[in-house]
């Protein structure tokens, strides 16, 4: 497995994982709009995408991560926004090493830390967080709003 950094020559191969990821949480599939929004994260900077590929090239996973900031801590923050693996790849260890890889990333831009959400639903997911060193927030409440005008 390789993991290397998301590059505008990427976005059309990514935006296949990536609208897969989104019909995971309901959306409906979107190629064109999918390969618009992840050029202009890539070339805004403003997120850092990561993909894995298996020894022979193919496409395996990825890993959005968006910055933020915390005040009180007066750093920069990474929020692990999307992460996806390809079925065929899953229980294969590509979404350890992409979390490895985003915990690596935080390290050396110097941020305090990874911050993510997931369904209380997704039982995958939540073990996955806590096998890979996440700690579940208990202490605080989670709100939303959304402007669906």
């Amino acid at each position: 497995m390789r993991i290397s950094t998301g590059t505008l020559d990427d976005v059309e191969e990514l935006s296949v994982l990536f609208n897969e990821y989104r019909k995971f949480y309901g959306q409906a599939p979107d190629t064109e709009n999918a390969i618009q929004f992840l050029r202009e994260r890539i070339m805004n900077n403003e997120s850092v995408i990561f993909l894995s590929r298996s020894a022979d090239g193919v496409l395996t996973g990825f890993v959005q991560l968006y910055p933020i900031f915390s005040s009180t801590r007066m750093r920069r923050l990474w929020l692990l926004n999307d992460l996806f693996v390809a079925t065929a790849f899953r229980g294969a260890g590509v979404s350890v090493a992409l979390i490895e890889k985003a915990k690596t990333f935080s390290s050396e831009t110097t941020s305090c830390g990874l911050l993510l959400e997931t369904e209380k639903s997704n039982a995958i997911a939540n073990c996955l967080y806590l096998k890979t060193g996440f700690t579940l927030d208990s202490n605080h409440n989670y709100y939303t709003w959304s402007d669906n005008g």
